[in-house]
C-alpha cells in the first residue's frame, strides 16, 4: 500500500511504497521571474506521473489503485496574495466547511489569516494548531447549546445570529460573546443559496438590536453572506448599503459596532471584478477605523486539488442505427465520494486522460475531450462505482483514445467542498491519499518543507 500522504517539491525527495523517488533539481534561471503556474504544472504531473506509472493494475495489492489528489500547496499561496493585492482591507477567515484539509489550515495559519467554523469539530481542528481564539469566528447562526458552552470554554467569543431565540440561548449560555447579526442578502446569482435558511431581514433588526440590548448582550458587528459561488458582483453593494443601515440602527440602541463581515461567495474566475465593487462600497460607506472580514473557502482551495481516478470497469455499447460503438467508463470515485459537488454544489468536473496503456499524457492535447457537441472520437460516459444508479459524473464525453480498464483520469479544480462531503456509502472509502507540492518559494518557508 502507498502512504497516505506524501509531500513533493522541486527540491526535496519523498517516498512511495517504501522507496526512495528522487526528484530531480529544476534549475531555473535566476534572471527570469518566478512563474509559479508553469512550476505548479510541472510539479503536479511529476507526483501524478510518479504515483501511477508504479501502479500495475493486473497485480497491484487492494487498494494501490484508489483515487488520489494531489494539492499545491502553492496554488493557495498565490491565491493569499491575489487577495491581499485586490482587498488590502478585507482580512480573510478562511471557511473551515470548504476543505478542512490540515496542510491548507496550516499554510493559512501561516499567512495569518483567521477561520471561518460553523462546528465544535471544526473550532477544535483548528485550535489545536495554536491558533488563537480571537482568528476564530463560529459563524452559524443557530448553533447547538452544547457547541456553544464548549466555546465559551475554550475564549472563542465571536458568533453570529439572526433571531430572537438565538439571542436568548446566548443569554443564558455565554453572555460574554462577541455578536454578528446576520442579515438577509439577495443571493439569487449564486450557486448554493443561503437566505432560505439563515439571515434577518431589515424588517427585523432593529427589534433585534432592542432585544440585545435588553439582555445586556454585546453585539460588535454585522455580518453577510450573499451565496456560495456568487456569479453578480453588484450583489456585494446592495448587502454593504443593508448593513451600513443596520450600523445605524445599531447606534440608536448604543451599540458600537467595529466590525463587518462579508461573508464568502467569492470565486476565483470573476474575483477581480467582486473585489472592485466590494472595494468601491466599502470605502463609501464604512470608514477606515471599521475592521472588514470574510469568509472566503472556494476560492482559495478550488483549483488547488488535482484528482485521479481509476478505470476499474468498462461497457461496451454497440448501436446498431449508426454502427458506432461508444463506452460506459466506470471509475472508482463517483457522487458518494469525491464528486459529491455535482450535487451538493453544482459543480460539473471535467474528464481528460492522464494515462492510456503505455502512456502518460497529463497536460498534453491529448489528454483533452474533443468539444461539446462534436461528433469525432469515441464516446463515453463516465459512472461512479456504487449501485446508485445516479452516480455518474459524466453523461457523454468524447476522447482520441480507446480507454480500457487500469487506465486513469484525472480531474483540475477539485479543491472545493469534494472529500469535505464525501460519504462511505456502498463500503467505499471516504479518505484518499493526497501528495502535497508547493509551486511557491514563500509557501515552501512557511510550511517547512
Amino acid at each position: 500500500m502507498v502512504m497516505a500522504t506524501a509531500i513533493v517539491d522541486s527540491f526535496t525527495p519523498t517516498f512511495f511504497d517504501n522507496h526512495i523517488v528522487t526528484w530531480k533539481r529544476r534549475l531555473f534561471d535566476q534572471q527570469q521571474p518566478h512563474n509559479g503556474p508553469v512550476v505548479a504544472k510541472q510539479l503536479i504531473g511529476d507526483a501524478l506521473r510518479q504515483r501511477v506509472e508504479g501502479i500495475d493494475h493486473e497485480a497491484c495489492d487492494p487498494g494501490d489503485e484508489d483515487t488520489f489528489f494531489v494539492s499545491d500547496l502553492g496554488e493557495v499561496y498565490r491565491q493569499h496574495l491575489r487577495w491581499k493585492k485586490n482587498l488590502p482591507r478585507v482580512k480573510p477567515f478562511y471557511a473551515v466547511k470548504c476543505n478542512p484539509d490540515p496542510k491548507v489550515l496550516q499554510l493559512l495559519a501561516g499567512l495569518g489569516t483567521g477561520f471561518d467554523c460553523a462546528s465544535k469539530s471544526e473550532i477544535e481542528q483548528v485550535l489545536s494548531m495554536g491558533v488563537d481564539p480571537a482568528r476564530i469566528i463560529y459563524a452559524q447562526p443557530c448553533k447547538t447549546n452544547s457547541y456553544v458552552r464548549y466555546v465559551a470554554s475554550q475564549g472563542v467569543k465571536q458568533m453570529t445570529f439572526d433571531n430572537a431565540d438565538e439571542l436568548r440561548k446566548i443569554a443564558k449560555l455565554y453572555p460574554a460573546a462577541e455578536l454578528f447579526l446576520r442579515i438577509l442578502t439577495d443571493d439569487s446569482s449564486s450557486m448554493c443559496r443561503l437566505s432560505l435558511k439563515f439571515g434577518a431581514s431589515l424588517d427585523a433588526t432593529d427589534d433585534l438590536l432592542a432585544l440585545a440590548k435588553e439582555l445586556g448582550l454585546n453585539v460588535v458587528g454585522v455580518s453577510f453572506h450573499v451565496g456560495s459561488g456568487a456569479s453578480d458582483p453588484l450583489v456585494f453593494l446592495k448587502a454593504v448599503r443593508d448593513a451600513d443601515t443596520v450600523f445605524k440602527q445599531a447606534g440608536a440602541h448604543g451599540f458600537k459596532l467595529k466590525t463587518l463581515d462579508v461573508g464568502g461567495g467569492f470565486s476565483g474566475n470573476s474575483f477581480e471584478e467582486m473585489a472592485h465593487v466590494l472595494r468601491e462600497a466599502l470605502d463609501e460607506y464604512f470608514p477606515p477605523h471599521i475592521n472588514i472580514i470574510a469568509e472566503p473557502g472556494r476560492y482559495y482551495v478550488s483549483t488547488a486539488f488535482t484528482i485521479a481516478c481509476n478505470i476499474i470497469a468498462r461497457r461496451t455499447i454497440e448501436n446498431p442505427a449508426t454502427g458506432e460503438t461508444s463506452y460506459m467508463a466506470y471509475v472508482n470515485d463517483g457522487l458518494y465520494g469525491n464528486f459529491s459537488s455535482i450535487m451538493f454544489d453544482h459543480q460539473h468536473p471535467v474528464a481528460k486522460v492522464l494515462r492510456t496503456g503505455a502512456q502518460t499524457l497529463y497536460d498534453t492535447a491529448l489528454a483533452e475531450s474533443f468539444p461539446d457537441g462534436s461528433s469525432v472520437g469515441i464516446e463515453y460516459s463516465i459512472w461512479g462505482p456504487t449501485c446508485d444508479g445516479i452516480d455518474r459524473i459524466t453523461e457523454s464525453i468524447r476522447f482520441p483514445h480507446e480507454l480500457d480498464v487500469g487506465d486513469w483520469l484525472y480531474f483540475e479544480n477539485m479543491g472545493a467542498y469534494t472529500k469535505c462531503s464525501a460519504t462511505r456509502f456502498n463500503g467505499f472509502s471516504d479518505s484518499h491519499d493526497v501528495i502535497y507540492v508547493c509551486s511557491e518559494q514563500g509557501a515552501r518557508a512557511i510550511m517547512g518543507f
